[in-house]
């Protein structure tokens, strides 16, 4: 009998393909939300004008009274107070020499990511933003709410609809924010008792998009439930234009080669430094107290 690769496996190199198996992975959200993006290296105030006034008629001749004083408010961010986040991958030179992948290439990757991430799952909490030392999550903005809402229902996207338009919010710019199973339940709703068609049906012109009444619809799995007995889910309605995002830094990444050199050893650096707030609550409409 000849000699094989089965009987003498010690005899052949072992191959290991240099392809990255990457797990998969939500997608960040936030940012691609159709937020106003300001790059700022400190403190960012935009000014904001206040309530309307009130004008009258008056007769030819007659006195215009009284003058009126039109406020003004101002929507602060990136105070010096907020956090950075930040990471740190030590490596020994050995392994970036012998991996058979490029090493900080895969690295770098994965911390960006993860930083890129955090700061996506940040945006869309219920976080109060720890006295201002981190970003305010958007559960947590003083918007609209529908509480308690239950089982959902498109009734309840109707409701929050009309909350957006009662408040003067453009109807084209908003968007629907959920979770893969909110949006599921909704897609299971049938037009009857015994029947087998959906109400909602998928838009042909858009690819791996969903629509609902005509809204896109974001989804995130990262738009958290909130705790209790139990817990409940949570859903937004909201023309994300209205919301600003002031970015002091995009998550950046810095080799360092020397620092750790008494090892033997290279380490990847990133950081990312962001803040958040909504111009107009108004535009945020909340549903809570989904039922799970």
């Amino acid at each position: 009998m000849a000699v094989s690769t089965t009987t003498a496996p010690e005899l052949t190199a072992e191959q290991v393909q240099t392809v990255l198996v990457k797990p998969l992975e939500a997608a960040s959200t936030f940012l691609a939300s159709g937020v106003r993006i300001v790059d700022t290296a400190g403190p960012l105030r935009l000014p904001k004008l206040g309530a309307a006034t009130s004008p009258a008629w008056f007769a030819e001749n007659a006195l215009i009274t009284p003058e009126v004083d039109p406020t003004f408010d101002e929507v602060a961010l990136l105070p010096s107070t907020i956090k950075s986040v930040k990471t740190l991958t030590r490596f020994s030179n050995e392994l970036a020499r012998q991996s058979v992948i490029s090493l900080d290439a895969a690295l770098k990757e994965r911390l960006v990511k993860d930083v890129a991430d955090t700061i996506d799952a940040q945006f869309w909490s219920a976080s109060n933003g720890a006295t201002a030392t981190m970003p305010k999550g958007i559960l947590n903005y003083a918007g609209q709410s529908i509480t308690s809402v239950g089982a959902l229902t498109l009734d309840h996207l109707l409701d929050a609809e009309a909350l957006a338009l009662a408040a003067n919010v453009n109807p084209a710019n908003l968007k629907w924010a959920m979770t893969s199973r909110e949006l599921t339940a909704l897609r299971k709703v049938k037009q009857g008792t015994g029947s087998n068609q959906y109400v909602l049906q998928p838009d042909p012109t858009r690819a791996g998009g969903y629509v609902i009444f005509g809204k896109p619809v974001i989804v995130t799995n990262r738009l958290p439930d909130t705790t209790g007995a139990p817990d409940t889910g949570n859903l937004v309605l909201a023309d994300f234009s209205q919301i600003v995002v002031a970015r002091d830094q995009n998550p950046t990444v810095k080799l360092l080669d020397q620092t750790f050199g008494d090892y033997d050893q290279m380490a990847l650096r990133v950081t990312a430094r962001y803040d958040v707030a909504p111009l107009n609550d108004d535009a945020i409409v909340k549903l809570t107290g989904i039922t799970v």
